[in-house]
């Protein structure tokens, strides 16, 4: 697997710059086509309401209103991609709501790039759901991401060995589930460059029979036939009220991450249309709002 076709979205938030750098530096690993996209955040489905005015000139005007403000927020991307050295790309604008739209687009991409969500909640939660709708990995850049290039490039637009790559120290979060399993799948292209690879298991002693005797003996064995020498850190989460159950394990991933200096997570992630609402305070809705590193997750 490659990623040939990265997605990235672009708004007008502060953070919009470094999903944009991030995408760019992955072309250059990848060879890969970049395709920037800006939503005006009016859904599809008012142009099939037959409700809606469509000569009404307060629409008219609304609407270019928001197709002004996309444009405004796409028009560093193609400079940024070009100072970069990327050969590859395209912009667009799509008629659609954030979520709705890069789902769709997705569909035609290998990875998708989108910001983390707004503090305190506010405005549609992209993250979540792109990756409920997309069928595709997505990768969210946090609120602390650089904003300086890594990769250093060469006057004819080459990335050279001078600068560190992204995502060099990796940490996996492995809970022997399908969607960690289809995570470390998809993340195999940038496990594959990363210098180095920890693959951290919370409470594997709770379930042997899931997770390998001795745990996580079959895992790296895989990773390895893949190229990846992985470390393998076992830990054990605080047990909470009286049945016991695991608690802050996000915690745990996210103070592991910062401990080994990692610059990218990647984990499994549950979900399905309503995502938001059964996300809500589990393992990855506490990483998705805590992490201050980019976060590669699958469903």
């Amino acid at each position: 697997m490659a990623y040939k076709t990265i997605l990235v979205h672009v708004d007008e938030a502060p953070h919009s710059a470094a999903r944009v750098l991030l995408a760019a530096e992955l072309a250059l690993q990848e060879g890969a086509h970049v395709v920037g996209v800006a939503t005006t955040g009016i859904s599809r489905f008012l142009y099939q309401n037959e409700t809606v005015d469509d000569n009404d000139p307060n629409l008219a005007r609304h609407l270019d209103i928001l197709r002004e403000r996309a444009s405004h927020a796409l028009a560093e991307f193609a400079p940024r991609l070009r100072a970069l050295g990327v050969q590859s790309f395209e912009q667009r604008i799509l008629d659609d709501e954030p979520a709705a739209g890069l789902s769709l687009m997705a569909r035609h991409a290998d990875l998708v790039i989108v910001g983390q969500l707004t503090p305190h909640g506010r405005g549609p939660d992209v993250p979540a759901e792109v990756l409920a709708g997309s069928g595709k990995p997505v990768l969210v850049m946090p609120f602390a991401a650089r904003t300086s290039a890594a990769i250093a490039v060469s006057s004819d637009g080459v990335a050279s060995p001078g600068g560190p790559a992204p995502a060099r120290h990796i940490l996996v979060g492995w809970n022997a589930s399908r969607e960690a399993g289809r995570a470390l799948q998809d993340a195999l292209p940038l496990l594959r460059r990363a210098d180095s690879v920890t693959v951290a298991m919370i409470d594997a002693e709770a379930r042997p029979g899931v997770f390998g005797e001795p745990p996580g003996t079959d895992l790296l064995a895989w990773l390895e036939r893949h190229g990846v020498m992985a470390q393998l850190v076992l830990g054990q989460s605080e047990r909470q009220g009286i049945l016991k159950r695991p608690g802050n394990v996000g915690e745990q991933l996210l103070a592991l991450a910062g401990e080994r200096d990692c610059d990218l997570l990647v984990m499994g992630a549950y979900g399905h249309s309503r995502f938001r609402e059964t996300l809500l305070g589990g393992v990855t809705r506490s990483v998705l709002d805590a992490m201050t590193l980019p976060l590669l997750m699958s469903h």
